[in-house]
């Protein structure tokens, strides 16, 4: 399970999670849960950017998943919940592959010619996506407000592609485009998968489909990985780097989502949608010298009121009941 999908599984249909929700949190600590989430998952933009360019798309995404895989795995074994993989492992598994294996290696991909924040900003249109397969799949039609934020999200992703703005200094013209639709492919796939998770998965442990699904990815991606393997070993900044967006931003960032559902309910958990671009282009900024312009920042915030719109977080036009 990664990032955008949790995300679009939370924004597809927040009833799902009703149980574990809480309305009213007792204390601010969730809070800080929001903030680490949206600092974890916004360095794995970062981290895969600096994978990607030693190992590649498809090796990038490999060991991600691999490593991420690793680690949940002892903790289904001490939790007991082996038994409860192994009842589901087809489908979990086969989700795997859409919430994990292909959007990890075109993230990876985009990331050889975009900068991190600007493949971040992107990624924050999942709940979007989400909201369009959650409307065709299960005839969830949204209303005005909604459709009015995918106009609007859809617009604020046009305007980044129709510039330059957040491209590699040397990156391929011809290969912008292509990183562009990259991203919105990883989207679409994670939209998608939430539908399946939960039409397939639904009831089901979140550490069993987690780790199934990495486990999955895994398996998807292992001859893939072993065929386009870079002649010249990833030196250890580029090995450092996957591990750890494969422990902190993959597996730890996970448990960490849904335990901020457990405190803070659905809706408050989908605020990390708006905290992962921004923290994403900090560190791309810092760490890496990506350039942050007007130009960015502005479609940036179209998209983020697209996405509010569209997730149901805010509503236009809507009308408080008369007392009597």
């Amino acid at each position: 399970m990664s990032e955008g999908e949790c995300v679009a599984e939370a924004s597809a249909d927040p009833s799902t999670a009703a149980p574990l929700a809480n309305p009213a949190p007792r204390s601010p600590q969730w809070l800080g849960d929001l903030l680490l989430l949206g600092a974890l998952w916004g360095a794995s933009f970062l981290f895969m950017r600096i994978g990607a360019a030693e190992f590649g798309a498809v090796p990038t995404a490999a060991v991600r998943v691999a490593i991420a895989a690793c680690t949940l795995l002892p903790i289904l074994l001490l939790r007991g919940q082996w038994s409860t993989l192994r009842q589901h492992w087809k489908p979990a598994l086969g989700i795997g592959i859409l919430n994990s294996g292909l959007p990890f290696a075109l993230f990876s991909f985009a990331l050889l010619s975009i900068n991190s924040g600007l493949a971040a900003v992107i990624n924050a249109t999942v709940p979007m996506f989400g909201a369009l397969v959650a409307w065709a799949w299960f005839g969830d039609r949204p209303d005005g407000s909604r459709i009015a934020g995918l106009v609007i999200g859809f617009s604020g992703v046009a305007m980044l592609a129709g510039r330059s703005a957040g491209f590699h200094s040397g990156a391929d013209e011809a290969a912008v485009p292509w990183a562009i639709a990259a991203c919105l492919g990883a989207c679409v796939c994670y939209a998608f998968s939430a539908s399946l998770t939960r039409r397939h998965l639904a009831g089901v442990p979140v550490l069993a489909t987690a780790t199934g699904s990495q486990v999955g990815a895994t398996l998807f991606l292992a001859l893939p990985a072993l065929w386009l393997w870079p002649v010249q070993m990833p030196g250890p900044k580029a090995w450092a780097a996957l591990f750890a967006v494969g422990t902190a931003c993959t597996a730890l960032a996970y448990i960490l989502f849904f335990r901020l559902i457990e405190r803070a309910g659905p809706a408050r958990a989908l605020t990390v949608t708006f905290a992962v671009p921004v923290f994403a282009i900090f560190y791309g900024a810092v760490l890496l010298d990506e350039a942050i312009t007007h130009w960015m920042l502005g479609s940036a915030a179209v998209i983020v009121c697209g996405v509010a719109l569209s997730s149901g977080l805010i509503r236009i036009g809507r009308r408080r009941p008369s007392s009597a």
